[in-house]
Formats: C-alpha cells, structure tokens, sequence
C-alpha cells in the first residue's frame, strides 16, 4: 500500500495541480489530506473541488475558520478567511457546487486513526491548533506530553515546516536523512510540510509518500509567480501572502 500525504494547500491551485500530477506518477493507492485546503491563497473553491476526492481528509484550523470564526488568527490571515468565507457563499451554485463545498467542510473530522497511524493537522494532543516546531524540541515538556498521546506514529503539518521528530528529542530535517525515513520501533512525530505555502526556505511543494514503513518527502516546483500575482490582484489577500511564496517563508 503506498498512501501519499499532504497538507496545508491554503488555496494555492497552481502549487496543488502540480502535487497532484507528481503523485499521479507515483502509484500511489491512497491519498490523505491534513487540513487547511483554504486560507491565504487565491482558489479556495477550486481547491476543496480538486481535494473532495481525497480517501481521507481532516480538519484544519483555517478550513474551521472559514466555517466559524477565526480564533487566534494575525491580521493578515483573519482578512484572508473572511475573503476566502466570501468566495465560498458567493460561487457559482448553478451546479450545487456551494453546498457541496460547505457540507464537504463541515463534516471533516479532527484526527484520523489507521492501526498504529494517527493524522492530525496540529499535534496528537491538539489535532486543530497545536504548533509543533523543530525548535520545540527543546522543550522537553512539551514533547513528552505530546508524545505520551501517540501510540506509534503521527503524521502531521500546520507549521509548514516537513521533517521527522523523534522520541529522544531529535528533529531531522528531510535533507539530513536523504528524503527518505526507515520508521523504527519507537514514537516518532512526521511533519509532512506544505503543499501551498512551504516555510523551510525552500519555495517547492513539499508532501511524503509512505509505503510499509518508509516515509519518502518529495519536493516538487510548481509556477509560484502566477499563484504571487494572482495574490497581488485581491485586495483582501496582502502582498505579503504572496511574496512569502517566493521566500519559502
């Protein structure tokens, strides 16, 4: 079985077509999702379109901000959900497409178990909001609690940043271990990274394909500058959004 993972599209078309198209070469039997298919990016519409077909998808926190209200959100990202919101009670509907959207919304859950894997958008003790960054482990508290709620293994995104946490307070980057992970015996935390809006410095989708117990990260380019200048040409969404992009910040 080989299952491939993404995360964090946050309404960037251009990054998510081209992931797609990477994974359709792949042989790849299941695809999951981890949340935060909108927010920040120009196409949230067409994003939950393309996403509908996912075998699993969660709950992200700006995929629940878009259908509530945006708790703890900057001023930049509060602006863009209240845009994206708009973009989804104002499309088309001659198809039924609104209502599919919002009800393919509403009924995500927050976590997923599959035998000893769990999926979760933030962390295994918070699955919406929890951040869980390379530097966090040095703070040991925190990790052991979080780690205390894994049975095995955890696949995970929301800071965009991909690598592999390990029991024993280590964070490795996908370069360190040559983009492939052998998962052992021991809790293990995998962040998947971004697929719209990476933020490790480099400007490439990032998502990983899993098949047994090997975990590979794929980088995978895509035409970031008509996603930027679609950005700029929304009033709603600010520059920043879309200069980020080329950053990989």
């Amino acid at each position: 079985m080989r299952r491939a993972i993404i995360s964090d599209i946050h309404g960037n078309l251009e990054a998510l077509k081209s992931v797609l198209d990477d994974i359709s070469s792949q042989n790849i039997d299941e695809l999951y999702c981890l949340g935060d298919i909108i927010g920040y990016g120009p196409n949230p519409c067409e994003c939950i379109d393309l996403i509908m077909d996912c075998d699993v998808c969660i709950l992200g926190n700006h995929d629940q901000g878009a259908i509530f209200d945006p708790e703890g959100f900057s001023a930049g990202a509060e602006q863009a959900i209240f845009w994206t919101r708009k973009q989804l009670e104002t499309a088309d509907n001659s198809d039924g497409g609104n209502l599919k959207r919002w009800d393919f919304l509403l009924e995500l859950d927050r976590n997923h178990r599959d035998g000893e894997m769990l999926y979760v958008h933030g962390s295994a003790r918070n699955p919406l909001s929890e951040y869980v960054f390379p530097e966090d482990i040095y703070n040991v508290k925190k990790m052991e609690r979080i780690f205390a709620v894994v049975q095995k293994y955890c696949f995970q995104g929301h800071t965009h940043v991909p690598g592999i946490f390990t029991e024993d307070n280590r964070f490795l980057s996908p370069q360190e271990v040559g983009f492939n992970f052998q998962l052992l015996d021991s809790k293990t935390l995998i962040n998947v990274g971004s697929v719209g809006q990476p933020r490790d410095t480099d400007t490439r989708s990032c998502y990983v394909v899993v098949e047994d117990r090997m975990v590979e990260f794929r980088r995978v380019p895509y035409p970031l500058e008509t996603t930027v200048e679609k950005v700029y040409a929304i009033p709603e969404l600010n520059n920043f959004l879309g200069d980020r992009l080329r950053e990989g910040r």
